[in-house]
């Protein structure tokens, strides 16, 4: 199999595995998309959220919104330019996240359990440091 067939089929394979673990998710997409955002990296302007989700600003405005109404995000002014917000996640938008992997966690491993042999699985496992190494290589070119 060439280069070009590996690297669709894979796109394929892992954009229909998200799609497929997304379905049971318990927040929209963009949501736990900020939530993630805010958790791994800190407070954040919705400029900055719209350019790390590669998303119109106001989108992430609407989602910042939608958060912030449901109590999972806060906002305060920056402390250098007073004209912007910053973006907080709050303990409850902590929580929130923390359940919606683990669903999402609990949903592919119980699949891995039933779909894969033990050694599909170690398979699995090996390939993990792979795609990660590719991802990181992706997202620096």
């Amino acid at each position: 199999m060439d280069e070009d067939t590996l690297a669709e089929d894979l796109r394929q394979a892992i954009g229909e595995l998200v799609r497929t673990v997304r379905v049971a998710d318990t927040m929209p997409f963009g949501e736990a998309a900020v939530l993630g955002h805010l958790a791994r990296t800190g407070p954040q302007t919705t400029a900055e959220l719209a350019q790390r989700r590669g998303v119109t600003h106001q989108s992430s405005a609407k989602t910042v919104k939608d958060l912030r109404a449901e109590g999972l995000v806060r906002t305060e002014p920056h402390p250098t330019d007073r004209r912007k917000l910053l973006v907080h996640l709050t303990e409850a938008g902590r929580t929130r996240l923390h359940a919606a992997r683990a669903q999402r966690s609990d949903r592919m491993g119980a699949a891995l359990g039933e779909a894969l042999t033990p050694e599909e699985r170690q398979l699995l496992r090996e390939a993990v440091p792979l795609l990660t190494r590719l991802t990181a290589h992706l997202r620096e070119h």
